[in-house]
């Protein structure tokens, strides 16, 4: 026999102005099942909480309706509060007496009546509920991050000093990410290289931290705690245990022609290769396609110069699992090719480049050795024009969104080349300037007031080649429309952040969202920003949205403290309103008739199938929930075209209750 309490929350004002909540709690009483009801001002509050307990444990109640505010907002406190006074903390239901009533209605009258029938429906399901305990998961204490940029690498170093074991997986073959490629950065201007080569270097050392370098994910399965994911580790056809990075195999080799992506096809790598001077791991690699010995059997140069004998021509793909209890996505982005402007020069133009092939140019390890001169003829560039929001904020031909870093790295970029060509001109081409950070508006300024670069509002039309030069074809929209014409030796465009090439199908095989983007989504943006909607799948970085690097080591430490909070118990405790399919006696054993559309809906993956066998012998396969997978959002209950679904917590005999209580 139920015996229910009611408990009718004022809020202050947020429910007691509108709704007479003292009614509410006497009408309550009549309701079957209660045996004591009250209203009191702040139930959340630690004296409300208090007089729960005490009517829990002076009238023996076995639920409890709390009458207040949303269930997100402190259905966990009460349930918490129950669980004190022995009460199994799933007898403990929400009335929303503040969002669905109070807040949407101006008469009193009207919005106390309302609030006794939603009081009604929910003492009538809680008199139906059935105690539930949470689902307990055992936990694989190792994280595989995917990426090796600025992000992968922090949230590692970060995972492995709280004490957890790491697998970083870098499909490159070596760290570092698009944060290696920049020359300095900003607002302070440190060198990017100085920065970031000693966090590599810990990070290969640390021996906490496992790197899987030219290496990709193929598959994962599992959930959280206990994820088996699929590697894919790439042939190098070098042994890197044997080699030593002595560099003798990269100096002698006769293919030199290959366009170095590492700096953005300007400069002309070999074959076999190390992406930079400063990678971490120092080990190289064969390009499988331009190298002549696996392309046409002849040379095999680097093999007879290796004293180490490292190279290895025979060495094939490798496919392995690795078991862990949480993944870490932090697989950056990319920039626009300038292919994609065909306006601006035909988009080709070799003196036309993106803001990452400036960064290359500028930097002292890059195709000129910092000295700032143009890709067509090697000739010192005099005046240099910059064009802002090249594709983004631009939702008729590419992105509708802002791509946050861009202001800021051409500000960078026309200080550099200031500080490098102190007689040169820089023109930068802008709709409006957003610097939303610690320091970014005072250097933004310095730009301006000091550096001199010439900043003009406008969007630009057109780029029309003369010879190695551009001409910008420029309206001056705060000189009233003004049309300008300027000549530059080089153009920079600062072209939109887009997520990687490959990003959804990885987002697929991962079982995590996307947006019309393509960027990977968060939970929720401001409560939940690095979360998945899939459990132990979490975001680092610019993978989700275009971040600068403070902004991304914030992310990725905040994901590491998200994983060594999951690792801080012996094992993971489920909210237990999950999706269950009904059994009965044999011979059926079970009503699923086997449609498995319950399968094909699952957003989670967590149907299986599993195989009943009836005393005669004879075998049919029905579906299974896995616990571990299952999130509780109950497509597989509204599709089961047999009913033989049904989510704990949610039954058909509940919200039939509640709805009976309405009518």
């Amino acid at each position: 026999m139920s015996r229910i309490g009611v408990f009718i929350c004022h809020c202050g004002e947020n429910i007691g102005k509108t709704v007479d909540c003292a009614r509410v709690a006497e009408e309550a009483k009549s309701f079957p099942g209660v045996v004591f009801a009250r209203d009191n001002t702040y139930t959340c509050s630690e004296p409300g909480q208090a007089i729960i307990r005490e009517a829990i444990k002076e009238h023996g109640l076995t639920a409890v309706v709390i009458g207040s505010c949303s269930p997100r907002m402190h259905e966990s406190t009460f349930r918490r509060t129950c669980a004190q006074a022995g009460l199994n903390p799933y007898m403990c239901e929400i009335a929303n007496l503040r969002e669905q009533c109070s807040w949407v209605h101006s008469n009193r009258e009207e919005a106390t009546a309302k609030a006794i029938e939603i009081v009604r429906s929910v003492v009538a399901r809680v008199r139906n509920n059935t105690p539930l305990d949470p689902i307990r998961v055992p936990i694989t204490k190792k994280v595989m991050v995917v990426g090796g940029g600025i992000a992968g690498i922090q949230c590692a170093l970060d995972l492995a000093e709280g004490g957890a074991e790491v697998v970083l997986v870098e499909r490159t073959s070596s760290l570092g990410g698009h944060m290696s490629q920049l020359s300095e950065t900003f607002p302070t201007l440190d060198c990017s290289q100085c920065i970031l080569t000693p966090r590599m270097v810990d990070a290969a050392s640390n021996p906490r931290i496992k790197l899987e370098m030219y290496t990709e994910v193929e598959k994962v399965d599992g959930y959280i705690g206990n994820f088996q994911v699929t590697l894919h580790r790439k042939a190098r056809y070098v042994d890197w245990n044997k080699c030593t990075g002595c560099g003798a195999c990269t100096q002698k080799c006769p293919q030199k022609k290959i366009p170095s992506s590492f700096d953005e096809g300007m400069s002309m790598r070999t074959a076999i290769s190390i992406p930079f001077p400063q990678a971490v791991p120092s080990k190289p690699t064969i390009d499988k396609d331009y190298c002549m010995k696996l392309t046409t059997g002849k040379c095999g140069v680097c093999s007879k110069i290796c004293k180490a004998g490292a190279i290895d021509y025979e060495q094939k793909d490798e496919h392995f699992t690795v078991d862990v209890g949480a993944i870490v996505m932090a697989t950056g982005f990319q920039v626009m090719d300038t292919d994609k402007f065909p306006y601006y020069a035909g988009g080709s133009h070799p003196n036309l480049i993106t803001g990452l092939q400036f960064e290359r140019i500028a930097s002292a390890s890059g195709p000129t050795s910092g000295e700032i001169k143009r890709p067509s003829d090697g000739k010192p560039v005099k005046t240099i024009a910059f064009v802002q929001c090249a594709g983004s904020r631009d939702k008729a031909n590419h992105v509708a969104y802002c791509s946050k870093i861009c202001c800021m790295y051409t500000a960078k970029h026309a200080t550099l080349f200031k500080h490098k060509v102190h007689d040169g001109n820089a023109w930068v081409m802008c709709m409006d300037v957003r610097t939303p950070g610690k320091g970014y508006d005072e250097f933004y300024r310095r730009t301006i007031e000091h550096d001199g670069v010439h900043y003009i509002r406008s969007r630009v039309s057109r780029i029309i080649p003369d010879g190695d030069d551009l001409i910008l074809m420029v309206a001056d929209t705060l000189d009233g429309g003004k049309q300008l014409q300027i000549k530059a030796d080089m153009v920079v465009l600062a072209t939109a952040a887009v997520p990687q090439p490959d990003v959804q199908k990885m987002a697929q095989t991962m079982g995590i969202a996307y947006d019309g983007d393509g960027w990977l989504t968060e939970v929720h943006p401001k409560l939940r920003p690095v979360e998945t909607a899939t459990a132990g799948i979490f975001l680092a970085g610019a993978c989700s949205g275009p971040k600068d690097i403070p902004d991304t080591v914030s992310q990725a430490s905040a994901v590491a403290a998200k994983v060594l909070g999951l690792f801080a118990h012996p094992e993971l405790q489920r909210e237990p309103t999950i999706a269950r399919v009904n059994r009965c006696a044999p011979p059926l054993q079970s009503s699923c008739v086997g449609c498995f559309t319950c399968e094909s809906v699952c957003p989670y993956k967590a149907i299986e199938r599993e195989t009943l066998r009836a005393r005669d012998g004879s075998t049919r396969q029905v579906a299974k929930v896995n616990a571990g997978l299952c999130q509780g959002c109950g497509t597989c209950v509204a599709t089961c075209p047999s009913k033989s679904i049904e989510l704990d917590g949610y039954t058909d005999k509940q919200i039939f209750a509640a709805l009976n209580g309405l009518v």
